[in-house]
C-alpha cells in the first residue's frame, strides 16, 4: 500500500458521508428543533445544519451534526443572556450539555450534536453575532461564507484528515481554526498527493502555527487563531513534531 492509499483508507475509515439520514432526523434532530422552537418563539429566524455535516468534512470521532440556529435581529437578549439560557433550556430537558467556546454540545440519542445559537444582524445578510463563552465576549462571523469557502477549497481530503489527527491526538483544535490552517498551509501546492500535503501541514503546525494570525474570511476583527491560548497552540505543534518524526504511517494516523 503506498502513502497516499494509506492517508485515503484512514479517511475512508472516519469520515462520515452522506446527509442526516430519515431516522435520525426523526428520533434526534426533530426533537431538538422542538425544543429550540419553544425556547426561541417569535425570536426564531431560522435552524439549518451548519459545520461539518454541510462542508463534507464530517467525521465519526466527534460532533457529527451542527445545527445553527439564527435568532431575528431585534432580538433584545444579549449574547451572553442568548447562550446561557439556550443551555439552561436543554439541561432543563435532562440532556447532557457541557459549554464549549460559541456552541453547547449535546449528547442526544445516541449523536453528538454542536448548538450554535446566533443574532442576525439586520439587513439582508447572513452575518451574525455569537457568543464566545472562552473570553466571554462576542463575534461577528458569516457561517454561510465558511461552508463555501471550504467546500470551494479543494483541500477537503487533507482536512478531514487533520481532523481525524487531531481528534486522535486528543488536541483542542477548533474546526473552522483547523480548516483555514489547512488551506493556508496547503496554498499553491498541488492536489491529489493526501501523504505529502498531510506531512507539509504537520511541518506548518511545528514550524508557524504558534504565531502565525488566522482572520476569519468574514470578518477582518474577528481573530480565528485568538480562538486558542498559546500553551494550546503550543500542545499542537508539539505534537505535530512528534507526527512528523514518526518512523510509519501507522504511527502517524491510524
Amino acid at each position: 500500500m503506498t502513502a497516499d492509499e494509506y492517508v485515503n483508507s484512514i479517511i475512508n475509515k472516519y469520515n462520515v458521508k452522506g446527509d442526516v439520514d430519515a431516522l435520525t432526523k426523526i428520533l434526534v434532530v426533530d426533537p431538538l428543533l422542538n425544543i429550540i422552537k419553544e425556547w426561541a418563539g417569535i425570536q426564531l429566524n431560522n435552524v439549518y445544519y451548519s459545520g461539518s455535516r454541510a462542508k463534507g468534512t464530517a467525521i465519526n470521532l466527534s460532533s457529527d451534526i451542527d445545527l445553527f440556529i439564527s435568532l431575528k435581529s431585534d432580538t433584545t437578549n444579549t449574547l451572553k443572556e442568548i447562550y446561557t439560557s439556550l443551555y439552561n433550556k436543554v439541561v432543563a430537558h435532562k440532556i447532557t450539555a457541557r459549554k464549549q467556546n460559541v456552541s453547547i454540545g449535546v449528547n442526544y440519542g445516541g449523536h453528538s450534536i454542536d448548538l450554535v445559537p446566533g443574532k442576525k444582524h439586520l439587513g439582508n445578510t447572513n452575518d451574525h453575532s455569537l457568543y464566545r463563552s472562552k473570553v466571554d465576549t462576542w463575534t461577528k462571523t458569516n457561517i454561510n461564507n465558511h461552508i463555501n469557502l471550504v467546500k470551494a477549497s479543494g483541500r477537503l481530503s487533507e482536512i478531514i484528515a487533520m481532523k481525524i489527527w487531531s481528534k486522535l491526538q486528543k488536541l483542542d483544535f477548533p474546526s473552522i481554526y483547523l480548516e483555514l490552517t489547512v488551506i493556508e498551509a496547503l496554498y499553491n501546492k498541488n492536489k491529489n498527493q493526501p501523504a505529502n500535503n498531510f506531512i507539509t501541514v504537520l511541518e506548518y503546525l511545528r514550524d508557524s502555527f504558534v504565531d502565525k494570525t488566522i482572520i476569519d474570511p468574514s470578518n477582518s476583527n474577528n481573530i480565528i487563531s485568538d480562538d486558542l491560548y498559546k500553551y494550546e497552540k503550543e500542545a499542537i505543534a508539539k505534537k505535530a513534531k512528534e507526527s512528523r518524526n514518526a518512523q510509519s504511517w501507522g504511527d502517524i494516523i491510524w
